[in-house]
């Protein structure tokens, strides 16, 4: 990548960071930037994504590394005798291939319902191939970032975010005190996750909760919105969509 687009991408990225984390310390930041130029991943595009202050690549990310860097090939297999279909267990072997001649980088992914979030519930077989392909590549183009897709329902030791200045410590609505994602985070990867417009769900959060803005909503009814959210883009895209497009403002008419 040219430097004048790779310095680009890194403004873009550290102007971004400061929309979507506010809160995120400095040391962070300095680390996305490291991370930018290393790997030339891109937040708007949802190539790298923030979850309680820690930095994770996605497997589009991953994707664009290997084709950047001229990937010759990727096989999966799936491993029959470590999976059980009947309580959704599934083991995947990935295979990446560096070039032609290469002998290939292997990665295992594994999925089933204790290990996956309630919003890919039904989808383990195609979590446990990502997850592998996911390892594949991080190992092949020596990548050190856990993948977002490989976090077990999104679990495990974390950092919070500094408390706000209002919430004399202790968290608020959007922050987290119980090591999972905060709310602001777990929206945002909904929104990439179902490409929906960030504005509109703002607007609808708003409404659902029955305040001026989201951030004025109480924790309790900011879980509940996400929960709705979820369910309404895995179950029927098209009209959630449909409601998101009713909080459009319309458009002024200049005579």
């Amino acid at each position: 990548m040219p430097k004048t687009t790779k310095a680009n991408l890194v403004r873009q990225n550290l102007q971004l960071v400061k929309q979507l984390y506010p809160s995120l310390a400095q040391r962070d930041v300095r680390r996305l930037r490291d991370l930018t130029r290393a790997f030339h991943l891109s937040i708007s595009q949802g190539e790298i994504l923030c979850i309680d202050g820690r930095w994770y690549v996605t497997h589009a990310g991953l994707l664009r590394i290997a084709l950047r860097r001229r990937c010759s090939g990727i096989r999966t297999v799936l491993q029959e005798r470590q999976s059980d279909p009947i309580v959704g267990r599934w083991v995947f072997r990935a295979t990446v291939y560096k070039s032609p001649v290469s002998r290939g980088f292997v990665g295992y992914g594994d999925a089933d319902p204790s290990n996956t979030s309630p919003l890919v519930r039904g989808a383990e077989m195609r979590v446990a191939e990502t997850r592998a392909v996911n390892r594949a590549l991080r190992k092949a183009y020596g990548i050190g970032l856990c993948s977002v897709e490989e976090l077990g329902s999104f679990s495990g030791p974390s950092h919070s975010f500094a408390a706000p200045p209002h919430s004399n410590g202790h968290p608020g609505p959007n922050s987290s005190s119980n090591g999972q994602p905060r709310l602001r985070d777990q929206l945002c990867l909904l929104i990439r996750q179902y490409n929906l417009d960030p504005t509109l769900v703002k607007a609808y959060a708003a409404d659902f909760c029955g305040t001026a803005t989201l951030k004025d909503a109480s924790r309790n009814l900011v879980e509940s919105f996400i929960s709705e959210l979820a369910t309404a883009a895995k179950n029927d895209r098209e009209s959630l969509l449909c409601k998101l497009n009713s909080y459009a403002q319309p458009a002024e008419v200049k005579l």
